[in-house]
């Protein structure tokens, strides 16, 4: 379907969306869905670090240092967006 487009057509189908959507909205959401796919790459980037790394126990839990949390951010610099990350405690249980 798309590939049987002309010119023509694929012209007057970018006037019709400027038209509903208006110049001014273009861009923020071209901003938005740029934003949005940064924040795709990098959960899947995290939770394809967090798969590859191996969970190693402490030998001595008393010696371990508690972890600062850790924070995921949508873009360098990027501080309105940023989160911190809720892990679950594993603790050993006989």
């Amino acid at each position: 379907m798309i590939g049987n487009l002309k010119p023509l057509e694929i012209v007057l189908i970018i006037a019709v969306i400027l038209l509903l959507f208006g110049a001014k909205k273009l861009p923020e959401m071209a901003r938005s869905l740029g934003k949005s796919a940064r924040i795709l790459k990098s959960e899947a980037k995290a939770m394809k670090k967090d798969d590859e790394a191996p969970a190693e126990p402490a030998a001595d839990p008393s010696a371990a240092q508690p972890a600062a949390p850790r924070t995921i951010q949508a873009a360098p610099g990027d501080v309105t967006s940023s989160r911190p990350v809720s892990e679950p405690n594993r603790t050993a249980q006989s």
